[in-house]
Parts: C-alpha cells; structure tokens; sequence
C-alpha cells in the first residue's frame, strides 16, 4: 500500500522522534572524553566538507556566496570548538563552598533543530555541535527550499559524530517535508527542546508547541555613525558586514544613521567603497521589488547581489556596485527600507545630533526588537548611552553580521542570536551548550530548622515574641500563632531588609 505524502512524512516523525529518544538515553552516560572525541570528530568533517556544503546551499537556494559560505560553515565548527571546548556542560559545573551548593548539569533529551534557507548547512553543524556538546541528540526539520544541503549536512554531522562513538541516530533530519511532518516532531512526546532558527511563522509555532523553545525573531539592525567616529573604518566594517554572503545574516545592518555634520564625509566614503546612493523615484522601483503584502520581503530578492535587483527594477548603477542605499524620512509602511531586508540594501537616514539618532534607532527596533545594533564612536560616555537601546547586542566599532555571530567579538560563536524578552525570545544571549542543558542543586542544610524563627532577628522584632513565649530552641508541636497585622508587617520588614 502506498501511503500519501503527508502520512508518510508524520510516520517518518514519529520513528525520528523515536530513535533520537534511545540516543537520549545513551548519551546520559557519555564521559567529558568520549563527548570531546566525538565533538572533534565532528568539528573535522564540517571543516572537511565546508566547500562542498557552501556549494550545495548556493545552488540550491541562490542565496549568498560560495566562498562567505564556506567561512559560515567554518564558523559554526572550528571557531565554535575553540569556544566550547573547556565548558562544563556534565558533572559538577558549580560549587559555593560557603553555602555549600552543588550545581550538577544533566542533558535536556532530544532536540529538534529548525533550519533556515539563508544559513541552512552552518546552522545544521552548529546545532549538532552544541547540541553533542550537551549530551543531547537533535533531529532536524529543513527548509523545503534547502532541503538537499540540509540533509547531506545532517548526514554528514551523523555519521562523524557515530563513527567517533555516538549512539546511532543522534543527529536526524526529516527527508519527507511536509508541515504535518514538522508538526507532529513539534509536539511529539519524544523531543524535550525546541530550538527555532527562521521566519516569525516558524518561531511561533515553535513557541506554541507546548513545551520549552528557543526562538529568534527578526533583526533590523540600526548603525549609528556618530560624529567623533572613524569614518573611513565606520563605512569599512558596515560594508564588510552588509555584503557578506549577501546580507543573509539577521545581525547585518538594516539602516545606517549619521549627523549632518559628517553626512557629506559618511556620503563620500560609502560611494568610494562602491555604494551607490538611489534617487527617490529609483528607491520606490526597488522597494516594489523587495517587499511584497506590505514589508514582507520577497524571497526571489534576498540574498542577491546589487545588479541583480537594479536590473530587475529596470534602474541603472555603476559597475562593481557592492551596496544600494536609499533615502528615509521615516519609519513604517511609508518607509519600506524601515524593516529587515536580507540583502544587499540599506536605508539611510541623516539626525541633528545623538539624541535623533537614539530616537530614530528605538523606532527601527521596535521592528527587529531585542536583537541587535551598532554604534560606531570614539567616545566611551556615547557608548554606554546606546546599551540603553531595546537589543540585546549593541555592538561598538564592529559590522553588525560579524560582531552578532562572535566573529569579531568576544560573543560565542553562533548562527541563533536571543533576542530576550523584548523579542519575544527565552532567551537574550548568544545560544550555547550552556542553553541545552537542566542544572540540578545539591543543597546541604545549613541552618537548624527547629531554630529558624528564634534567630531570625526581623522575626523577632516585629513579632515580639521570646522563647517564654511558645517559641523554644526544643522541638515543640505548639503551633505558632500569628495574626494578619503581625505577618504584614513581618512581610514589609523582610521586603525592606531585602532592598
């Protein structure tokens, strides 16, 4: 009998699901050692097949850059082992002698790994990697437009990670794509975590899926250019970041943001480093192209290199062109290069002073919030007055793609930025092992339970009552009476002792 695609696809789930339980259950008992062999061996192939997955992903989906690919891939393998390497994901990973507290981690179980279109091989590596690192087996379910890299990165982080020691099945990945399919792993008993890398959709389905998730949401990263800045490397590091691999990076920068006062110098620098400023009219041509049902960005334009778009809005640009930019007034619908455009396009905006440009980047957050932005500046005080910004990486002196993601950075190397509470993410920092595992306490009593309430000096205070009085340093089943007045105020004094 053959069954239809999407009754297939549920059952392929459902026997993933399955066998990355069992591998759950081995990897428990993993030592430190065998988990480093085995994390090093995975490291090896990555770096082994990074060329050949870079090409699989470019050609499959015609997103970036073969050879920006390739430094992803090593990203998510090499730069990522050096970081994780000496992290204590197992065993005992705290102890307070003083408080005498143990804290032990233990793995979370099977995960299930959502993979984007734009970053589909480095990602897949880089979730496996934490994911072993933590004890954890993950399954993964791809993007149907890169579905042939994703798999083959799967199967290749597979097979390393088994022929160093791994359980059989401790890296899975869905081959029959349906959304009933990635449904069914979503809420299958067997997965314990979900970690959500793509659009909104995606994520919220994750985070709707009944148990605990990790999602990312959009970015739309402002770069302020502030008036003591370096302009000539300002310009340098923004351009670095918006075109490598053609802006797929969410913490690319979405708009960049500088003073009248050094506007012309900004100006000046971007077109000698081959941007190419669009008139109004030529702005509108392209916005047309890049967005469609409002400032949803079209997926034939991202990732493409500026030609591509120019000579799709019918709009000439000079040859060797690496970067549009267009003028805003605004931020909203009437501003469509307000919002995330995974490409090679910024938005341009020109402020009176710092205060502008603080107000103006809040409101270009409000469509990326939490995630990301920069500032580049000689002065500290201007610095520290942009941490205040709602994103959860503000990064100073740096290109937004490769300052978010740790390249150039002392953050964790990582392709699934948190974007904290303000983005509606569980998490606000840059996802490592240390996101993939439960901690457990090992808690010594440290203070005489039959005693508490005669050495608790606020206690006593406000209660007024001594050890004549029904409270004794003996055992006693006298019960404690209390009225409502006294235990207020004892709750008003505990508050304030604690402030």
């Amino acid at each position: 009998m053959e069954f239809d695609k999407d009754l297939k696809s549920i059952q392929e789930a459902r026997d993933l699901a399955g066998m990355g339980a069992k591998a759950a259950k081995s990897l428990e008992e993993y030592t430190e050692e065998q988990i480093d062999r085995i994390i090093r061996n995975m490291v090896k192939v990555a770096e082994e097949h990074a060329l050949e997955l870079a090409e699989m992903a470019v050609e499959e989906t015609g997103f970036g850059i073969v050879e920006d690919k390739v430094y992803k891939n090593h990203m998510a393998s090499g730069m990522l082992y050096d970081y994780i390497r000496d992290m204590r994901t197992q065993g005992i990973i705290k102890e307070d002698k003083a408080s005498k507290m143990v804290e032990l981690a233990v793995p979370v179980g099977l995960i299930m790994g959502i993979v984007p279109s734009t970053n589909p091989t480095s990602t897949v590596i880089y979730k496996s990697i934490i994911a072993m690192k933590a004890r954890n087996p993950i399954v993964f379910s791809p993007h149907p437009s890169a579905a042939k890299c994703t798999i083959r990165a799967a199967e290749l982080m597979n097979r390393a990670a088994v022929s160093a020691g791994a359980p059989e099945h401790s890296v899975g990945c869905l081959k029959t794509l349906t959304m009933q399919a990635t449904d069914s792993l979503m809420h299958d008993p067997a997965v314990k975590l979900i970690i959500a890398t793509g659009g909104p959709g995606m994520v919220k389905a994750a985070y709707s899926a009944g148990k605990p998730a990790i999602g990312v949401g959009a970015g739309n990263s402002p770069a302020y250019i502030e008036n003591t800045a370096n302009v000539k490397e300002a310009v340098e590091k923004i351009m670095a970041s918006k075109t490598f691999d053609n802006g797929t990076v969410c913490a690319s920068e979405q708009s960049v943001i500088c003073e009248y006062r050094n506007e012309k110098e900004v100006i000046a620098e971007f077109e000698r480093q081959g941007a190419y400023f669009m008139t109004e009219d030529e702005t509108k041509k392209v916005c047309q192209l890049l967005f469609r049902n409002g400032t949803a960005m079209n997926p034939k334009f991202v990732a493409r290199k500026p030609q591509v778009i120019a000579d799709a809005a019918g709009i000439s640009i000079p040859t060797g062109t690496r970067v549009l930019i267009g003028r805003q007034k605004g931020v909203g619908p009437d501003s469509p290069l307000s919002h995330e455009k995974l490409t090679t396009v910024l938005a341009f905006y020109t402020v009176e002073n710092w205060q502008e440009a603080c107000d103006l980047s809040i409101k270009l957050l409000q469509n990326g919030i939490g995630h990301t932005m920069s500032i580049h500046t000689e002065d500290p005080e201007m610095a520290l007055r942009f941490a205040a910004k709602p994103a959860s990486r503000i990064l100073v002196n740096t290109g937004g793609t490769q300052g978010g993601t740790g390249a150039s950075t002392g953050l964790a190397p990582a392709f699934t930025l948190g974007c904290g509470t303000m983005g509606g993410s569980s998490v606000s920092e840059n996802v490592t092992p240390l996101n993939l595992i439960n901690k457990k306490v090992l808690a010594y009593g440290i203070k005489d339970v039959r005693t508490l309430a005669q050495d608790d000096e606020i206690f006593q205070k406000y209660h007024g009552k001594g050890a004549n009085q029904g409270i004794t340093r003996e055992p006693s089943n006298e019960s404690l009476s209390i009225s409502k007045e006294e235990l207020s105020e004892i709750i008003t004094a505990v508050i304030k002792a604690m402030k």
